[in-house]
């Protein structure tokens, strides 16, 4: 049976072969960080489209150009390659399976561990000895030892930090960047026990520039938690601070500028017109939701939710305001939304603010088109949507243009120029 010292061996010589489950956003940049610092890496996804698309070098991820992927996907022949598989017992081969896979929530906003379950079943199906597991999909703390790790002793009675190695290490990826990438961007890693920590903490050495070990996985698993909710805390206090100045007739870009120049206490929030994307408006929930099972309500993370989820009603209310100014009624005006992804320069429409302002302008009968060069299209609420071919043709028809997504390809003269009616939500102009 291979001893902890003969899999650390492999990991620092990278000769380790590794499984990434979960070829999205999460897992297709950090499979080509590994591919990158010279391991062998099996992708597995049960979508077979993006098997394809990776095996042929085309990459449907932003943050990974194709000629980046193309230079280390192809058959298994050796380290530093990439093959993508729908078939786990690929499992069979390998020394490391990270699990990135989707943790959304359902419509009563609890946790839906499906995905995870799945994957977490196939992994113990393939399990063997000297293997270590690492979870990076958000989840709420408790979930690495009270959900996964039941799964894995099953197999044949291994014993965890022994006959195998699990720990979980929260993704930190913020599409759309390249300051702060998979391998610059510090990560956090906690161990079932002690051994499970060196393992995974040796493999991530490998590829990341700099490791941060915790306590534990439960440590880990709220370390995310604090990191988003952080965010949607005070993005929901800065909104709040919007609806004030309106009500008081203050600039609030003024006044957030000006509270921005405080060189301590302060951290510079903007108010907009929501959240959106695959961490804010969901993580935070994972929280108030194990809270709950523990008779304690989440108070502040409530509160934010609310005023977050509110934002979209208030900048449509806006609208209705404007076109009130120059004796037009919402109902069967043009309104053009400039931008429908969730933030600037990246494709991605999970839970735009966007979708909702167009379903509540729709909703009252306005004639609601969209243009966004980063989204030729999207489906919402059973409906299908195509960005306008011609953005300047479609800001001289519209009767109002929102400015949803500041997006750096948009030449904001133009618009300002062309638009006869402008309801800016992200004060670009």
């Amino acid at each position: 049976m291979p001893d902890k010292e003969f899999l650390l061996q492999k990991i620092k010589n990278r000769d380790a072969k590794l499984a990434v489950i979960g070829l999205g956003y999460v897992g297709l940049p950090l499979a080509v960080a590994f591919a990158k610092n010279g391991f062998q890496v099996f992708g597995i996804d049960v979508d077979e489209g993006k098997v394809s698309a990776i095996n042929r070098g085309e990459s449907y991820v932003n943050d990974v150009p194709s000629e980046k992927l193309m230079r280390w996907t192809g058959q298994p022949t050796g380290p530093g390659r990439i093959f993508a598989t729908t078939d786990f017992s690929v499992l069979t081969q390998v020394d490391v399976a990270i699990i990135c896979v989707p943790t959304p929530l359902n419509k009563t906003r609890d946790p839906d561990v499906r995905y995870l379950i799945a994957a977490g079943e196939s992994v113990a199906r393939y399990l063997h000895p000297g293997m270590l597991v690492i979870l990076e999909s958000t989840t709420y703390p408790g979930t690495t030892e009270e959900l996964l790790l039941p799964m894995l002793e099953q197999k044949e009675t291994y014993q965890v930090g022994v006959d195998f190695f699990l720990a979980f290490s929260p993704e930190r990826i913020d599409p759309g960047r390249s300051d702060w990438t998979v391998e610059n961007t510090p990560k956090v890693v906690g161990g079932v026990t002690e051994a499970c920590l060196e393992m995974a903490t040796a493999l991530y050495e490998q590829a990341i520039d700099r490791v941060v070990p915790v306590s534990s996985p439960a440590a880990a698993e709220m370390t995310k938690l604090l990191e988003n909710t952080f965010r949607a805390v005070n993005i929901a206090l800065v909104n709040e601070i919007a609806l004030m100045c309106d009500k008081l007739g203050l600039d609030v870009w003024e006044i957030v500028d000006a509270a921005a120049t405080k060189p301590y206490g302060f951290m510079k929030f903007t108010p907009g017109p929501g959240v959106g994307g695959h961490c804010i408006p969901l993580d935070p929930h994972y929280l108030s939701w194990k809270l709950k099972t523990l008779n304690y309500n989440a108070r502040f993370i409530q509160l934010a939710g609310e005023i977050n989820s509110d934002m979209p009603r208030y900048w449509v209310e806006k609208v209705q305001d404007a076109l009130n100014d120059v004796e037009k009624p919402v109902k069967n005006s043009r309104i053009l939304v400039l931008g429908v992804s969730y933030k600037k320069d990246v494709d991605d429409v999970r839970e735009s603010p966007a979708l909702d302002i167009i379903a509540l302008l729709q909703e009252k009968g306005a004639d609601v088109r969209y243009h966004d060069p980063f989204v030729p299209s999207f489906s919402y609420n059973g409906l299908s949507f195509t960005s306008e071919p011609n953005l300047e043709r479609a800001l001289t028809e519209a009767d109002c243009v929102v400015i949803v997504t500041d997006h750096s390809a948009y030449d904001w003269q133009m618009v300002s120029k062309r638009a006869r009616l402008l309801v800016d939500t992200r004060h670009v102009l």
